[in-house]
């Protein structure tokens, strides 16, 4: 069973940085993508970013290119999402997932992912 339990949101003003983890057991991941997603209030949820946890290949969504950076720590099989440059736009639930992609399939499209965590949240005042 995998369990994905995410930490690391909070409270921050604009311009500020935040990290978060993810923690991941139940199995390797060797093969796998990563992925970090977010929820705004009363909007879709939509890609972050990702990452192959073999090779380590990084993929971001142009609205957070350049101020958050995806990373893993292979001895924890913990991932990480650094975030600077916060915005008021970036409040989100931030949700991290993992899953293993089909033939063709995309980091960026969610139902790629089997498992997920529980969310943690991130807001941004102004």
């Amino acid at each position: 069973q995998v369990q994905l339990v995410e930490s690391g949101g909070g409270l921050v003003q604009a311009g500020d940085s935040l990290r978060l983890s993810c923690a991941a057991s139940g199995r390797g991941f060797s093969g796998h993508v990563m992925g970090w997603f977010r929820q705004a209030p009363g909007k879709d949820r939509e890609f972050v970013a990702a990452l192959m946890w073999s090779g380590g290949y990084t993929y971001y969504a142009d609205s957070v290119k350049g101020r958050f950076t995806i990373s893993r720590n292979n001895l924890k099989s913990t991932v990480y999402l650094q975030m600077n440059s916060l915005a008021p736009e970036d409040t989100a639930i931030y949700y991290c997932a993992v899953g293993r992609l089909r033939i063709g399939g995309s980091q960026r499209d969610q139902t790629e992912y089997q498992y997920w965590g529980q969310g943690t949240q991130v807001t941004v005042s102004s």
